[in-house]
């Protein structure tokens, strides 16, 4: 094999479309743009996402549906299982973030049910669902919220 002789493969390069280079090409006079429009002028071929020609979008037509909870950002979710890893005892907001748990982000922390406790937790200051709670209890823990 040599460099000079290197060529790609069969049809794997096609030549590119020359428009508006007279009659006989096929595309000239108009160029495939067709006879007037913004489509046919230069730089002017675009339109906005979402744009129905000024009809009313289907994005503002479909009805808004549900709720988006702006505390979603501020609440932290612990799991059972990593509340297991820590050591037995009292734990509140500012145990769980020294433990890594909670970024520094997050305002508050919420504990869910996800896994087993097997420890005796005394949970202040820190909101949980009624599966962690019932769990957190069973395990001969408590939670003052």
């Amino acid at each position: 094999m040599k460099l000079n002789t290197l060529k790609p493969a069969d049809g794997a390069r096609k030549d590119r479309v020359r428009v508006g280079r007279g009659i006989g090409s096929g595309l000239g006079k108009t160029a495939g743009r067709g006879h007037k429009g913004s489509f046919a002028r230069s730089g002017k071929g675009k339109i906005k996402a979402g744009f129905e020609g000024g009809q009313m979008p289907m994005h503002k037509r479909l009805p808004k549906v549900g709720f988006r909870s702006k505390l979603k950002n501020d609440t932290a979710e612990v799991l059972l299982y990593q509340l297991d890893k820590l050591e037995a005892g009292e734990i509140d907001f500012a145990a769980l973030r020294a433990a890594k748990l909670v970024p520094s982000s997050a305002k508050q922390a919420k504990l869910v049910k996800k896994g087993e406790l097997t420890k005796k937790f005394v949970l202040k200051g820190v909101l949980a669902t009624a599966g962690a709670k019932a769990a957190i209890e069973a395990a001969g823990g408590s939670v003052t919220e």
